[in-house]
C-alpha cells in the first residue's frame, strides 16, 4: 500500500508545487514506485513535468466528479519510476461540483484506493487554498508535508492551517500525521531567514525537515523547461537539497 502524503500550504508562492515536483522525482530515482497527483486547477506540477495540462482530454476532475476510474489517466513520466495523475483548468469546477455529492469529502480517497497497490508513494500537489479540494487531499493522505517560505509572514498563517489538519483528524480522518515542515526560499545570508527557521525548529521541535531548501535561480528556471531540478540541473544546491529531503521523507516513513 502506498504512503500517501499530501503537501499542504494555503499560502500561494511558498514552494509547493516545485517541492511535490522535486521530491517524487528524487523519491523515484531512489528506486520507489511514485505517483504524483496534481489537485491544483493550475496544473503546474503537470507542466512542471513536461505535461500540457489543457492537452488532456480525461484528467483528475473525470476521476472524482465523473467516477471513472483513475488507472486510464495516469501517465508516466520521463523520470523512471514516477507516474502523473494530470490536471486540468476543468478541476477549479470541482469545489462547486462537489458541494452536493454524497461523500463530498471523500472522493479522492475512493479514486486512490484503486490504484494504491501500485505504488510506494503518492504525492499530493494540494492547491493554495483550504476548500473542499485541499480538503480532499487531506482526507485522501496518511501523512502532510508543509512546505514553509523563510520569511516572517508564512508563518502567521501556519496556525490556521493547524486548526484545518485538526478539524479533519477529529471529524473525518483520525490516521492523518503531520509528517513535517519543509523550509523553503531560505537565504542564509539573510538575518530574517535564519530567525524564522530557528522559531520554526523551537516551536515544532521534531516537525521540522532537516533539509532546507535554498533560493535558487535553477529551481526557479527548471518548471519553464518541463523538467526537474535534477533533469536540468542535477549538481545545483537545489538538487542537493531536495535529494536530502527526499531520503528524510523515506526515514520518516520507513519505506
Amino acid at each position: 500500500m502506498a504512503q500517501i502524503i499530501s503537501l499542504v500550504n494555503q499560502k500561494g508562492g511558498v514552494g509547493k508545487t516545485t517541492s511535490t515536483v522535486n521530491l517524487a522525482t528524487y523519491l523515484a530515482a531512489a528506486g520507489k514506485f511514485v505517483l504524483l497527483v496534481d489537485l491544483d486547477p493550475q496544473g503546474n506540477a503537470s507542466s512542471g513535468l513536461g505535461v500540457d495540462p489543457r492537452a488532456q482530454q480525461r484528467t483528475l476532475y473525470d476521476a472524482m466528479i465523473g467516477g471513472y476510474s483513475p488507472a486510464a489517466y495516469i501517465m508516466p513520466t520521463q523520470q523512471k519510476g514516477l507516474s502523473l495523475l494530470p490536471a486540468t483548468p476543468d478541476l477549479a469546477g470541482a469545489n462547486i461540483d462537489l458541494v452536493h455529492m454524497d461523500n463530498r469529502e471523500f472522493r479522492l480517497r475512493d479514486v486512490l484506493a484503486q490504484v494504491r497497490t501500485q505504488f510506494d508513494y503518492i504525492l499530493i500537489d494540494s492547491p493554495p487554498s483550504l476548500g473542499l479540494l485541499t480538503v480532499n487531499g487531506l482526507v485522501a493522505s496518511d501523512s502532510i508535508i508543509i512546505p514553509v517560505q523563510a520569511e516572517y509572514y508564512a508563518l502567521e498563517g501556519l496556525s490556521q492551517l493547524l486548526e484545518t489538519i485538526d478539524l479533519v483528524r477529529e471529524n473525518l480522518s483520525p490516521q492523518l500525521t503531520i509528517m513535517g515542515a519543509l523550509i523553503t526560499m531560505y537565504d542564509r545570508r539573510n538575518r530574517l531567514s535564519r530567525q524564522v527557521v530557528r522559531e520554526m525548529r523551537a516551536h515544532f521541535p521534531g516537525y521540522v525537515f532537516e533539509s532546507v531548501i535554498p533560493r535558487s535561480v535553477r529551481l526557479a528556471e527548471a518548471p519553464g523547461f518541463g523538467k526537474s531540478i535534477m533533469a536540468f540541473d542535477a549538481l545545483s544546491k537545489g538538487a542537493r537539497a531536495y535529494k536530502a529531503a527526499a531520503k528524510e521523507i523515506m526515514q520518516r516513513s520507513n519505506l
